[in-house]
């Protein structure tokens, strides 16, 4: 996995006005490496959220089809420059010491942000894109009340915390989710809708038959092409809707 992702950062050559690379900047002193690509400065910004893996080639990967479609993205990094963890019990760690301290996950995304605009990424025409965690983290983003266009969770952790609602959420949201998954029930689902429904948020949510879990992580064994096709479809779609030319 690391051998890959280094090869993915050495090996992309862009033409036009694209360009790619690794980016290292800190948060409170602590060293964090993103990945950036821009399709020039006009170009709406994606900001994209990894799953429990860290920021690896999917991350990049999803970056490169954006950028053809005229988007630059910065994905962010969570964990710190160099942590991408490959056994599930130091997944859950990292991942879950972010649910146990959300002002802290609140601190790191306000940073990758912060960091994306220092690149030339267009903050006021962004959308937040998040997998997994990184779609239990861009929900976060909502409630905190982050001026964005649209933010879009993609078979991500759906639960509210205690204490936390969405009357601060300013982005339109888009909510995309398995029906056969295992790990966010379809009762999480649903309560998120009425949540956002009753606080008057702007929102759309699709449940895709059959997807399980991770449906859209290309070569895993949850991965369903037809579902993946769909939601990138309608994300897509989402992201001419919600973003200025």
């Amino acid at each position: 996995m690391k051998k890959a992702w280094i090869l993915a950062l050495l090996g992309l050559m862009w033409g036009g006005a694209a360009q790619a690379g690794a980016v290292r900047y800190e948060v409170d002193g602590q060293p964090f490496e993103g990945y950036y690509l821009t399709a020039g400065k006009k170009a709406p910004l994606v900001v994209l959220v990894h799953d429990w893996d860290g920021l690896t080639e999917y991350e990049v990967k999803r970056a490169e089809m954006l950028v053809a479609l005229g988007y630059s993205v910065f994905a962010v990094d969570l964990f710190g420059a160099g942590v991408r963890p490959t056994a599930v019990e130091e997944k859950k760690k990292l991942t879950g010491a972010l649910y146990q301290d959300r002002p802290r996950m609140r601190k790191l995304l306000a940073g990758a942000l912060a960091e994306a605009g220092k690149l030339g990424g267009r903050l006021d025409n962004a959308v937040a894109l998040g997998y997994c965690f990184g779609g239990a983290a861009v929900l976060e983003l909502a409630r905190s009340g982050a001026d964005l266009r649209g933010i879009v969770s993609v078979h991500g952790g759906l639960d509210t915390p205690a204490g936390q609602d969405y009357q601060l959420t300013r982005a339109n949201l888009l909510i995309q989710h398995g029906s056969a998954d295992q790990a966010v029930s379809l009762g999480q689902f649903t309560a998120l809708i009425a949540e956002l429904e009753s606080a008057g948020i702007r929102h759309e949510a699709t449940s895709y038959s059959g997807a399980p879990h991770a449906f859209s992580v290309f070569g895993s064994d949850n991965y369903r092409a037809d579902a993946d096709a769909k939601s990138w479809q309608r994300f897509t779609e989402f992201l001419g809707e919600v973003t200025k030319g």
